[in-house]
């Protein structure tokens, strides 16, 4: 198999990123006879979604995490479009040059407003007696750079050496040879072994096979999906089975909060502001262990979806301690020079309604303490913003990250990051308790 990426954000155009691929992969000339050509659902957004070659649909109804089987198609330079909902909604369309007598596979990712596709020539050279080829590719756009552990049944978790290393988002590994046999496939963030991403108990690469291991996003953008691809052959998704979860001590006062998400902990018992990092867990109901001061309180179970990112955020005065769990979205923004951020209200005082300001302009308005705003994209510059907390309560801000650390009271947001700006504990405070927490 051979890789030509195509993309398309909110217009059918081919991504500047595919240029990387072009000369490495190369592709087919026309050649005559026909093409065959087959596609693959692994979409984030769509049950179903039919392939088009010249507005003649080859394959319909593709279910998520499934493939079609292949269809003729023209050789020649042809439009290729992947259509969803009624079949008249083109979600991608491509101009490749499809040859004859070649078999094509058309690989479908990505959400509603961002599908892409990987045009796949299925030329690859079998693997010798034994032994098996496998590509991995990295289309989790939102993941950032990862590796990939191939396990056999007798390696070490802490101790293997990665497979692929340090694969950028968008980027192939090329092919290695490896033995015949079945593998637990591990994928980490590149040189932490602990950032877990995909866990697969199980994946088989046959004597002679030529494969591809194709990672994309979850709902997320940290966690990764992966799909297994068979030249000519089967297709297997393997669905992310895991969740991320963070807890927040955001409590007035000076009390100890510990807290723990099914026997894993979070926070150790400690003071006020605390954000502990993300932690992996296997999905499903997640049930929140909470004490404060040594005494535990309520809070409601929480069913952690996988490929989800999860804040449990611990918030009131001690008497009046509450946890609430909110959803986080960790993709990355899609426009160079933008970042993402969001305000979460972790204020003990009930009426402290929060708004969130870039350069004296309102982002986000009327946050109610224990929720959060949804991210907005914002520019980065090349000066930095005034970023501020305000509050009805009070005519000053109640929080700008940039005090103590700029002299200009301006802060620096990273192209392409992602921000959670969290105001905690009691907002007659001065100054209030903030955190300004880089996410991505």
């Amino acid at each position: 198999m051979r890789f030509t990426p195509w993309a398309t954000r909110l217009a059918l155009t081919l991504s500047l990123s595919a240029t990387a691929f072009l000369t490495a992969c190369g592709g087919g000339g026309g050649g005559g006879g026909s093409a065959q050509i087959r596609l693959v659902n692994a979409t984030a957004s769509f049950a179903t979604i039919d392939l088009s070659v010249n507005d003649k649909t080859v394959n319909s109804k593709v279910a998520s995490g499934t493939a079609s089987e292949y269809a003729s198609a023209d050789s020649g330079a042809q439009t290729v479009r992947v259509l969803a909902g009624d079949a008249s909604n083109s979600v991608v369309a491509i101009s490749p040059t499809l040859a004859g007598g070649t078999n094509y596979t058309v690989f479908a990712y990505g959400f509603a407003s961002s599908v892409r596709v990987s045009l796949l020539e299925d030329t690859q050279a079998a693997a010798e007696s034994g032994k098996s080829k496998l590509l991995v590719q990295n289309l989790a756009l939102d993941a950032g750079p990862v590796d990939v552990y191939l396990l056999g049944p007798n390696d070490n978790v802490d101790t293997v050496t990665a497979s692929v290393t340090n694969l950028n988002a968008g980027a192939g590994s090329g092919y290695i040879t490896l033995n015949a046999g079945t593998y637990r496939v591990r994928v980490t963030g590149t040189g932490k072994r602990s950032d877990l991403r995909l866990d697969v108990p199980a994946a088989t690469l046959d004597s002679t096979g030529v494969h591809a291991l194709m990672l994309t996003s979850a709902s997320s953008g940290t966690l990764v999906n992966a799909v297994q691809l068979t030249q000519k052959g089967a297709v297997k998704a393997f669905a992310n089975t895991l969740t991320r979860v963070r807890a927040v001590n955001a409590l007035s006062g000076t009390p100890l909060v510990a807290a723990s998400v099914n026997g894993t902990a979070l926070l150790p018992a400690s003071l006020p502001p605390n954000v502990s990092e993300y932690a992996t867990l296997p999905a499903g109901a997640g049930n929140a262990t909470v004490t404060v001061n040594g005494a535990a309180i309520g809070v409601t179970s929480q069913t952690l979806a996988a490929g989800g990112d999860y804040t449990l955020l611990i918030s009131g005065t001690p008497a009046t301690a509450a946890g609430v769990w909110i959803n986080d979205d960790n993709r990355l923004p899609t426009t160079s020079g933008t970042a993402k951020i969001r305000l979460i209200n972790g204020l003990s005082d009930p009426s402290a309604v929060t708004t969130l300001n870039v350069d004296f302009t309102a982002v986000v308005s009327n946050v109610l303490p224990g929720t959060a705003s949804a991210a907005q994209t914002i520019n980065t510059g090349t000066t930095g913003s005034l970023i501020t907390v305000n509050s009805p309560l009070q005519l000053t801000p109640l929080y700008n990250p940039a005090t103590g650390i700029s002299t200009s009271g301006v802060t620096q947001l990273t192209s392409g990051g992602v921000y959670t700006i969290f105001v905690m504990g009691d907002p007659k405070a001065n100054p209030v308790a903030g955190k300004l927490a880089k996410d991505r």
